[in-house]
């Protein structure tokens, strides 16, 4: 399976206008996930970024050219109230995955999904210090509850999508917070939060992202 994302950000003023456009084209659009057998899509809003999400068995498909005019028009409408940030036919940079046992049963997961910004350009830091976590982990695949976690850059946004197996939830220990604040507060040297993630540790408010779409 191969994961992809992209992201937009939604013009001034057009936060409704851009809405409405997903649920004009929302048929077409799913018909065309549909074709090109893509799963797992979806869309999540905070302010106005959007960032989507969605998975293919193996590389991103190839349009017929009657699909690519198909596409063409679809994006053609929602170009009038955004721009992209990464478009869906490139690959948005991975930064950081933790895959484990992915479960093709979505009834019993529950989606984090998250949106920061850098405060400079530390892409390659960000990307250094994830590494070192998945070098820690050793090839050893995660048996959850976090069993479809990856993490993505376009410019300098991050986004994070992970889908966390329920059944598997274990309540927080002392140990665990501490250890989740002393990773954070690190983080926050290079980055800041657009969604709520980060309220308990500095009392800021930010939006809860919100899922604006999904098919899957």
């Amino acid at each position: 399976m191969e994961r992809h994302a992209f992201a937009l950000k939604i013009n001034e003023g057009c936060f409704t206008a851009f809405r409405q456009t997903v649920g004009e084209i929302w048929e077409d659009l799913t018909g065309l996930l549909d074709e090109l057998e893509i799963r797992n899509f979806s869309l999540w809003n905070i302010e106005e970024l959007v960032f989507g999400y969605y998975e293919t068995e193996k590389a991103l498909p190839v349009l017929s050219d009657a699909q690519k005019k198909r596409y063409a028009v679809l994006t053609g409408k929602a170009e009038t109230a955004a721009q992209w940030i990464s478009p869906p036919e490139a690959q948005m940079r991975l930064m950081y995955h933790d895959f484990g046992i992915v479960r093709e049963n979505k009834e019993l997961i529950r989606h984090r999904v998250f949106a920061t910004r850098l405060k400079g350009d530390y892409q390659e830091e960000y990307k250094r210090r994830h590494d070192a976590l998945v070098d820690a982990r050793g090839g050893k695949v995660n048996p959850g509850p976090d069993s479809n976690f990856s993490i993505w850059n376009a410019e300098r946004y991050i986004f994070g999508y992970d889908e966390i197996d329920v059944t598997m939830e274990q309540a927080e220990t002392e140990a665990s917070r501490q250890a989740t604040i002393d990773w954070e507060v690190k983080m926050l040297e290079i980055m800041e939060w657009y969604t709520d993630d980060v309220d308990w540790i500095s009392g800021a408010h930010h939006k809860h992202i919100q899922c604006i779409g999904h098919h899957r």
